[in-house]
């Protein structure tokens, strides 16, 4: 009996030698695959890096230039003047907020975009995410005319963007305040040869998004249900739930954060909120520059909360909804 109660402990030691050592070398097994993808990542956007700044010829393409572009494309030349339009006012809208340097003086100054005639053409030269509708890899925007649909060069201009904040800005660019930007101005009316900032475009993305955002009006049950991503998680993207099985989400909420700091409250939040961004957007300088993070989060809410209800489509006899708040 002595020596059956003394193998059992023997037993039990060595299964759980065995079982650290399983765990152990599944670890390593893991974080080498994460290595190898991580480098396998890279490689790719080197390439593709590569590429964009020294992208091949586009059979059929013509450039054009305008004050700050200049335009590779394959659309026709009412469809490229129709973005060149909207660029321009982009770049003039965008100074009036941050710092720019006077209109480039020689071709090599001039922001590069590259436009495809359509949606297909695009795809069949996209060097970045398999999703993307348009993306920027420095030093060139890359987007289509999306004909059909009533605002073509929505893409262009969040890309534009993206390009503003690196070349032009010098933005450390956190990534919700750099996307919170693009979504912002790519958003915006052009209304009169001049973007508006802030005056919601509903046929723009990620805008046309937010009726099907699935907010039910408390804050808690849409974090506890994965319907909302906490303030804390999209600043500092720690324990933020996989962009790309969330992609519309992340997008709304960078939209809706940014338009929040700039107009809440007729702009409480606008001039900390510049100020931020050129600090570079870490949760600790947000909350001591706009405020606690828990405090604005509940304000941001209820504000995006009002943006999606003026957007919706109501009917004259439709009955007002009121929305309970639980924090």
């Amino acid at each position: 009996m002595k020596r059956k109660f003394l193998v059992l402990p023997i037993v039990a030691v060595a299964a759980v030698v065995a079982l650290s050592l399983y765990w152990s070398h599944w670890i390593q097994e893991q974080r080498a695959s994460e290595r190898a993808e991580t480098r396998a990542l890279i490689t790719k956007r080197s390439s593709n890096r590569l590429r964009a700044a020294h992208p091949a010829p586009l059979p059929g393409a013509k450039r054009i230039e305008t004050l700050h572009y200049a335009i590779t494309t394959t659309a026709d030349a009412s469809q490229t003047a129709r973005v060149a339009e909207a660029v321009e006012a982009l770049y003039t809208a965008y100074s009036a907020f941050f710092p720019m340097r006077d209109a480039p003086i020689g071709d090599q100054e001039k922001l590069k975009l590259t436009l495809y005639a359509h949606q297909a053409q695009f795809k069949a030269n996209n060097y970045s995410i398999p999703w993307a509708e348009a993306y920027y890899l420095r030093p060139v925007c890359y987007a289509y005319y999306a004909r059909g649909e009533e605002n073509p060069y929505h893409w262009m201009v969040h890309e534009a963007t993206h390009q503003l904040n690196a070349e032009v800005s010098g933005f450390k660019k956190a990534r919700w305040v750099d996307e919170g930007l693009a979504t912002y101005f790519g958003s915006s009316r052009i209304e009169e040869g001049g973007l508006v900032p802030g005056k919601v475009d509903p046929n723009t993305y990620p805008i046309w998004w937010l009726p099907n955002s699935g907010l039910t009006g408390s804050l808690d049950a849409d974090i506890e249900a994965g319907r909302w991503i906490p303030i804390r998680a999209i600043i500092s993207g720690e324990n933020a739930p996989n962009i790309n099985s969330n992609v519309n989400r992340y997008y709304i909420q960078y939209w809706s954060l940014t338009h929040f700091l700039f107009h809440y409250d007729n702009g409480r939040y606008a001039d900390a909120y510049k100020r931020l961004i050129l600090e570079g957007g870490s949760l600790e300088n947000f909350q001591k520059m706009i405020g606690p993070a828990d405090r604005i989060e509940y304000e941001w809410y209820r504000y995006l909360q009002t943006k999606i209800q003026d957007l919706m489509p109501r009917n004259s006899d439709e009955e007002s909804t009121t929305i309970e708040w639980s924090r």
